[in-house]
């Protein structure tokens, strides 16, 4: 079922992006006066098809992509009869540069503004939620395998980043840091100040499926919620609202410390000491086969919350979906630096189909689809022929120069662009497949 779930995900969020990518050039194309002859969600083989007036609308059976068929545009399509005649008014062929450049740009354009208005509700629903730095820095962090590979420690306190102020948690890994070039923190350890290089290929390993767990995370101190009836917990007395201080004389303030030693102690006899109502209650039980004693842990950070007004919704929805295009930027500068390995950067169907998880949930949906809106944008745009930015590029050497490429030139450049996506296509498909092995 979460398989389903997973694929159904992805299907409707491509649709969704497609579609009003498509719907974009459309738009634009119709508003000048072109002829759209198709219209296609998906690839052929078609499967559902219906004709208004000059445009054919259809639904293909492959869910990768689509396409918009515009009279006189050599396309992915190749179709190229009718470029040896005499172009009609109503072809692409036929109208002035600036009115193609804005064809090409219209998907490109709507899925940007997709993106945006997304990321504008989503900051306007969910307002925001973050562990500020000073509550952060009164108990410090964990540091799990991978975070002390980086060099931090469980209970430092991290003072800075690359010597200047963060404001929360999420900061101290943020994508933009991840990307970035010879970062490094400042952390307070046992009262002495150190300083924890991140290496510039960290990224590398923080992609790595192997590595999917956290690197660092805030230590948490706990009492308990709830006590499960019939427990462990239950019959040695542990109540609701208690602090447990101690296991065998060993402090517990915070929960990893509490899990270390239960997880070391499993079915054996313990001592655990718990406060009360400013009281110390001392109490015996025996640790549970899998390391539990049978409570639910309550856990006590401050977080800080706000909601956002309209105005400060645009303004960080706005900032949110740039922002993914910068982070693309920056990736591409790092897989060109060698910092990062391209398999573990570039996703394909299968390894997106993941990142919306086998659970429905809209608020992480619609947060993964302004993403990938971005991101669609961004990558349509790259200079590549068969994708918009190599018709953006060839449109505007002729805007600059007044000298429009040949057609026979548009036409191998679309074939070597097709050769190029499907190669890219083909990569990502069997790297996906790879990574789940």
């Amino acid at each position: 079922m979460e398989t389903l779930i997973m694929v159904g995900q992805l299907l409707l969020g491509l649709s969704i992006l497609v579609g009003v990518h498509e719907w974009g050039h459309m738009v634009a194309a119709k508003s000048f006066g072109m002829r759209v002859e198709k219209f296609s969600i998906g690839f052929p083989p078609k499967i559902w098809g219906k004709q208004i007036g000059e445009t054919e609308y259809s639904i293909g059976a492959i869910p990768l992509g689509g396409f918009v068929k515009i009279t006189g545009m050599i396309d992915e399509s190749l179709d190229t009869k009718t470029l040896n005649a005499e172009p009609e008014p109503y072809e692409f062929r036929a109208k002035p540069a600036w009115q193609r450049l804005i064809v090409m740009m219209g998907g490109i354009i709507v899925n940007v503004i997709t993106g945006i208005i997304i990321f504008i509700g989503l900051a306007l629903v969910n307002g925001e939620a973050y562990l500020p730095k000073d509550k952060l820095n009164e108990h410090g962090i964990i540091a799990y395998d991978l975070g002390e590979q980086l060099g931090f420690k469980t209970g430092d306190k991290i003072l800075s980043i690359n010597g200047q102020e963060y404001e929360r948690f999420s900061d101290l890994l943020s994508p933009d840091l991840l990307l970035g070039s010879d970062n490094y923190y400042t952390v307070l350890r046992n009262g002495e100040e150190i300083r924890v290089e991140m290496p510039n290929d960290f990224i590398d390993k923080f992609a790595d499926k192997k590595n999917r767990v956290s690197v660092i995370e805030p230590r948490i101190p706990f009492s308990v919620q709830s006590v499960v009836p019939g427990s462990l917990a239950s019959d040695a007395g542990l109540k609701a609202g208690d602090e447990i201080i101690s296991v065998n004389g060993v402090q517990t303030r915070y929960f990893d410390q509490l899990s270390a030693i239960l997880d070391s102690l499993k079915g054996q006899p313990i001592t655990l000491q718990a406060k009360r109502d400013g009281e110390i209650v001392d109490m015996s039980t025996t640790v549970g086969g899998d390391g539990t004693l049978g409570f639910i842990a309550q856990y006590e950070l401050d977080y800080v919350s706000r909601d956002f007004t309209f105005t400060e919704a645009v303004g960080e929805g706005t900032y949110n979906a740039f922002a993914v295009v910068w982070l693309n930027i920056k990736g591409f500068q790092k897989m060109i630096a060698g910092d990062v390995d391209v398999r573990k950067s570039l996703s394909g169907p299968i390894r997106i189909a993941t990142f919306f998880g086998g659970t429905w949930d809209w608020n992480n949906f619609w947060r993964i689809v302004g993403l990938l809106s971005m991101v669609l944008a961004f990558m349509n745009f790259l200079p590549i022929p068969a994708l918009d930015g190599g018709h953006v590029m060839f449109l505007t050497w002729e805007i600059v120069t007044g000298r429009k490429p040949s057609d026979r030139f548009l036409e191998n450049a679309q074939k070597v662009g097709m050769v190029i996506l499907l190669s890219l296509m083909a990569f990502v498909i069997i790297n996906d497949t790879i990574s789940l092995f």
